[in-house]
């Protein structure tokens, strides 16, 4: 059976191209919020001044109620921000490759599990990118510093990434514009540089960790489609109603 013959990638489903922009999806609704909410925590400062008036320096708000330690949703027990780091974002790179990211696989994995599905998928495989985090901080793999803040869409994306490359592995992706590569491959070798960063404390290994906690998240929901069947609510109503 070939993709084009699952249930999921029939005409009503099919999204019309490899990625793009679907008007009131989940995964549209998804880029827009996390563009807005970086356009917004630009503008949106807080200046620190002492008791005598001097200036200390200025906080994004949004920035500091949302992002992701240790420190603050473990110990703090701000559970809030396993899900509002998901949508902050360091700088103009961080969010640009994210969204593109998601902009390309996000409609795949979307027509394959449906739109509340889908927003459910992203979201759990978002909150597993710090749950991995918090595993390996504990084992000692990470910077042992439980202030260090975690803030991306990427965990949730890596998640998408994998469930794509297990829906259409043989799709070509365009690595940089210019290099081709089937997408499972692709998927294969963004995991692999996730692990050796994370086991030799490299450059953003925290940022990795959780990209591994997502792929782990992605790739466990999609063999357990189940697990989000409490979703199907509108279907169990029918069956009830017939």
């Amino acid at each position: 059976m070939g993709i084009a013959d699952r249930d999921y990638w029939q005409e009503d489903r099919r999204p019309a191209a490899f990625g793009g922009i679907r008007m009131w999806s989940v995964n549209t609704w998804l880029i827009v919020i996390n563009i807005a909410v970086f356009l917004l925590n630009s503008v949106v400062q807080q200046t620190i001044v002492d008791s005598d008036g001097y200036v200390l320096g200025r906080i994004h708000p949004i920035d500091a109620y949302g992002y992701f330690s240790v420190a603050t949703a473990v110990y703090g027990l701000q559970i809030w921000r396993f899900i509002t780091f998901q949508f902050l974002h360091a700088n103009f790179n961080h969010i640009l490759f994210n969204m593109i990211a998601l902009y390309f696989f996000g409609p795949i994995v979307e027509s394959y599990w449906g739109s509340r599905k889908y927003l459910a998928f992203y979201l759990l495989c978002g909150i597993a990118g710090p749950v991995m985090y918090v595993i390996l901080w504990g084992m000692g793999f990470l910077i042992h510093n439980p202030q260090v803040p975690l803030v991306g869409a990427s965990a949730g994306i890596f998640g998408v990434l994998i469930a794509a490359a297990q829906i259409a592995p043989n799709a070509t992706v365009l690595i940089y514009g210019i290099i081709p590569m089937r997408l499972r491959m692709m998927a294969l070798l963004l995991l692999g540089i996730a692990v050796f960063t994370t086991f030799t404390n490299g450059d953003n290994a925290g940022g990795e960790a959780a990209h591994l906690g997502g792929a782990a998240a992605g790739f466990f929901l999609m063999k357990n489609p189940k697990i989000l069947s409490f979703l199907d609510f509108r279907k169990r109503s029918r069956m009830r109603i017939g």
